[in-house]
């Protein structure tokens, strides 16, 4: 099954629609690092990310890891890591999990640059909370029951296409 972006705002999947917001930039093909823009395209699906000291671990067929104080995401393209999961110290440049906010109290990693990871053409790029649909930086946000739906609906093989 296929979840799919439409109009930048809304997100379906089987008969489900849910309102959603995405890159500030709007969506496009040629995705560089920090251009706000939600990366065009049909990827598969990633871990599911939660914090345990704020939510109960989501339900959900997809793998589920939850997400301790030093964790981040690399976004420096010219790291090693570069668009993969690290454990930050000091002098580590990265997208911090364990945030203040709430927008990563549970997300799902849309597998985008993710497997021959190509340096400056995007990190990060998730399925997160949000509690007032602000554009993202790249990513797609969906208030929390939303997204706690979708992810008892949706199987390992299930994949998105944002157009």
């Amino acid at each position: 099954m296929l979840i799919r972006i439409k109009n930048k705002e809304r997100l379906i999947f089987d008969e489900f629609i849910f309102k959603c917001s995405s890159g500030r930039k709007g969506i496009r093909s040629n995705k560089i690092e920090g251009d706000k823009c939600t990366p065009k395209g049909t990827f598969e699906l990633g871990k599911v990310y939660y914090r345990p000291d704020r939510v109960k671990k989501p339900f959900t067929r997809l793998k589920v890891k939850s997400i301790t104080k030093n964790m981040g995401w690399c976004d420096d393209p010219l790291n090693k890591n570069y668009n993969k999961e690290i454990f930050l110290n000091k002098k580590d440049k990265g997208e911090k999990l364990f945030r203040k906010d709430s927008i990563y109290d549970i997300f799902i990693v849309i597998n985008y640059n993710t497997k021959k990871v190509k340096p400056f053409k995007g990190s990060a790029i998730f399925i997160h909370l949000t509690k007032n649909y602000n554009p993202t930086q790249g990513c797609i946000a969906l208030k929390k029951n939303d997204l706690l739906v979708l992810l008892k609906l949706i199987k390992p093989k299930t994949k998105i296409k944002i157009c």
